[in-house]
């Protein structure tokens, strides 16, 4: 996956600049995003705060460790039923 060049802290102020009256176009040409980037960062951060945006981040990573953890406990589970049926058969 391609390294993001914005932090979340980044994106936020950002967004606040728009917030403040700035012109989209202007912000993007200042900071060389594309309009559809400026949007989708409106769409996902707008709003929130730079505590706010650490905290998503955080949250963000713990369900995905989660997930996959859960994903695991499946994989296991089906190894152990196939293992199970196995051993009945003989």
């Amino acid at each position: 996956m391609r390294a993001k060049r914005f932090t979340e802290e980044q994106i936020i102020r950002i967004l606040q600049e728009g917030e403040a009256g700035a012109s989209t176009k202007d912000l993007c040409r200042r900071h060389g995003i594309s309009d559809q980037t400026f949007y989708r960062w409106r769409r996902k951060y707008g709003g929130l705060e730079v505590q706010d945006a650490k905290r998503l981040k955080a949250l963000e990573d713990e369900n995905r460790k989660l997930k996959q953890l859960l994903a695991d406990q499946i994989l296991d589970n089906q190894a152990l039923r196939v293992m199970l049926d196995t051993a009945k058969k003989l």
